[in-house]
């Protein structure tokens, strides 16, 4: 992995190195590229799509703080990757939410909305009206300039070539779930499980559900735009990096989120992953063979100090989430998964509680 072994010393090497660059470089960016996103969203004619993106990004802003995590690996550049990572995320939150509250219930419009994250990290697409099968219509071009903000910062990736395949394929696999889980409620499961025999040989070893978490993550697109920041990124690389991240740290991400939102979740009928385990035990058990798949593949990365940090911080930015601790059962689940972490999930768990209250 030449590219990554030449740049392993930029990679912050322990926790306060990490916290130091997020404090000081990557948390003031985030937050200067969501108010030009947010003032944008502001504009947005149409009433109920302009409710949604200013939505998104006033109580989905952790998200787009977490993925930018990895400019830190790359300070350099974080002038292409920060605005790249915010945009992306931005259109993920942005499309959840209109699935998640959609005036519609049809598989047809949740491809074609989603259609704009492809189009995002492939410049040779072209533009569509992603909101030809809704009702709501007008956005002024809020989300093409989404999409095209994404492309021009990937045009300053000089080893994309490498990574774009890997990108695409995570993508195609986030649109896939976002269609299936958002159709019918009583058409869900059988599609989400039908599209699963036909992906799991990639993953025999989990359940559906856990296969289905795993695509739900940006985790792995985020990592290869960090590695395509480097000129010398080759298709090898780019291989190892995807088989790294996914399936087991991209799970595990999402598996957390889950956890969490179980209350919230059966509330308002949504599908939550974690709702499929018959016991709190078997639930455990589970996420902690997932948590230990993400340490070991990260391995095969060098830096992996890094990558090691990415999941303790994973651990402690969910599990220090206030929703915890109003929901008993996951309250104990969570004390058990954190006494299986490493003492550095002290830091970030005091951290992600900093952030949460002062940011």
């Amino acid at each position: 992995m030449i590219e990554l072994e030449q740049s392993r010393n930029q990679f912050p090497k322990e926790p306060i190195r990490l916290m130091s660059r997020v404090y000081k470089f990557i948390l003031p960016d985030v937050r200067q590229a969501l108010d030009g996103w947010r003032k944008d969203a502001e504009a947005i004619p149409d009433s109920e799509l302009r409710k949604q993106a200013l939505a998104s990004i006033a109580t989905k802003e952790f998200h787009c703080q977490g993925g930018a995590v990895y400019a830190a690996a790359n300070l350099p550049m974080r002038h292409v990757l920060i605005p790249l990572i915010v945009a992306f995320q931005t259109i993920s939150d942005y499309l959840d939410n209109l699935c998640d509250r959609s005036t519609s219930k049809a598989a047809e419009d949740f491809r074609l909305l989603h259609q704009s994250m492809l189009d995002a990290v492939d410049a040779s697409a072209e533009l569509r009206n992603y909101y030809a099968l809704r009702e709501e219509q007008d956005d002024g071009g809020y989300l093409h300039r989404l999409v095209k903000t994404c492309r021009n910062q990937i045009a300053q990736l000089q080893g994309y070539p490498a990574a774009m395949p890997h990108v695409v394929d995570l993508v195609g696999l986030y649109t896939d779930l976002q269609v299936y889980k958002h159709i019918d409620p009583q058409q869900r499961e059988a599609k989400l499980l039908e599209w699963w025999t036909r992906h799991e040989h990639r993953a025999p070893h989990l359940k559906w559900n856990e296969f289905a978490a795993a695509t739900g993550s940006t985790l792995g697109v985020f990592m290869l735009f960090l590695a395509a920041s480097h000129a010398d990124l080759d298709d090898k690389s780019a291989k190892i990096i995807h088989g790294a991240y996914f399936p087991h740290v991209c799970g595990l991400h999402i598996m957390l989120d889950y956890l969490i939102d179980q209350e919230e979740d059966e509330i308002g009928g949504d599908l939550n992953f974690c709702s499929y385990y018959d016991s709190k035990e078997t639930m455990l058990g589970r996420i902690t063979l997932i948590v230990e798949g993400a340490r070991r593949d990260i391995r095969k990365l060098p830096a992996s100090s890094f990558h090691r940090m990415i999941i303790e911080g994973l651990l402690a930015l969910y599990l220090s989430d206030p929703k915890v601790s109003q929901q008993e059962e996951i309250r104990e689940v969570s004390k058990r998964l954190m006494k299986r972490s490493p003492l550095m999930r002290l830091f970030f768990f005091a951290n992600s509680r900093w952030i949460r209250k002062h940011l």
